[in-house]
């Protein structure tokens, strides 16, 4: 990840609902979420949402498909571990004992 990319996905997820978005699609992996589902869970209207969605789109954290008659949204697991990478790549100058409990912690979730 290029340090303009970590600034978009930042700055998208730098907004509360935004925020709330994201982690709402995280813990509904792999099957995602409608559009509209996801508005009436954090009481948002539904055109604001949608731009919502967009930058998140736009960021490389939520993708989108059509199923039906619905847009399903899902957390881009790939984004955000690309992120994750870009932050720790360089922790603890390479010492691999003092980065351990990091990555003990980022391990069960995935």
């Amino acid at each position: 990840m290029e340090i303009d990319s970590a600034i978009t996905a930042l700055g998208a997820l730098a907004q509360a609902t935004r925020l709330d978005v994201f982690r709402l699609l995280v813990r509904h992996e792999p099957d995602g979420m409608a559009a509209g589902d996801i508005a009436r869970q954090l009481d948002v209207p539904q055109n604001t949402m949608s731009a919502h969605l967009g930058i998140l789109a736009r960021a490389g954290l939520v993708r989108s498909e059509r199923r039906s008659r619905s847009i399903i949204y899902r957390a881009d697991l790939d984004g955000l571990r690309a992120l994750t990478l870009f932050l720790v790549k360089d922790c603890c100058a390479g010492n691999a004992a003092l980065c351990a409990p990091l990555v003990a912690e980022l391990t069960p979730c995935c």
